[in-house]
């Protein structure tokens, strides 16, 4: 495997059945194509690594000049997403060559980066998993997070405990996501559970560093 990942998006989730009749939850990921836009290297940057761009069917409307230039110098029309991926092996790369999500055949499990879906401003039970208090009628004290202070000293509220905020919309990265099936000709990744993010988000998808816990 080449470049440590590729970028792609979140279709939804199904399920599937193995050989014994199991029902395994699985996502499925659209992955790649990606097009190499720039290549950094150790003479001139300091490290290797390739910046990749997804190829879309409906690319932006209205890029700006700065857009356009970096894209055009790669012999590519201009896309919405850029992303630098780590090289994990020499070969000779450059501009406008392509990935697809065959790079991952033979690959058992994978790390993917996605962003949560944004849930607004919380309180602290649903944003902390508080209890509350009582819910019956009269004790006026039902999903307040209750007492934050301390006494004399250190006269303040410490640092990290939970309170109510924004909730959501915050890179996750799962680790370990075992591959069940690729399906090279539709570009599509099935992985087993869940992916952060909204079906249509974008998510990166990375060779696994190590297995989930």
């Amino acid at each position: 495997m080449l470049v440590e990942g590729l970028i792609g998006k979140k279709v939804g989730m199904t399920q599937i059945f193995d050989e014994e009749g199991n029902i395994i939850p699985v996502t499925v990921l659209k992955v790649g194509p990606c097009a190499v836009v720039q290549v950094r290297t150790e003479e001139r940057d300091g490290y290797r690594a390739v910046q990749l761009t997804l190829i879309e069917d409906k690319p932006p409307k209205h890029p700006n000049k700065p857009t356009q230039g970096h894209f055009k110098k790669a012999g590519i029309p201009p896309q919405r997403i850029l992303k630098e991926f780590h090289l994990l092996e020499e070969g000779e790369i450059k501009e406008g060559d392509q990935f697809t999500v065959e790079i991952f055949e033979g690959i058992d499990k994978v790390d993917v980066v996605g962003t949560s879906k944004g849930k607004g401003f919380q309180g602290v039970m649903k944003r902390h998993g508080y209890s509350g208090g009582p819910a019956s009628h009269g004790s006026k004290f039902h999903r307040a997070p209750g007492s934050v202070g301390s006494t004399t000293f250190p006269a303040r509220v410490l640092k990290g405990k939970g309170m109510p905020g924004h909730m959501g919309n915050e890179r996750k990265t799962v680790i370990g996501l075992k591959v069940v099936k690729i399906i090279p000709d539709k570009g599509l990744m099935l992985v087993k559970g869940a992916v952060p993010g909204p079906n249509g988000g974008y998510v990166l998808v990375k060779k696994s560093k190590r297995s989930a816990k």
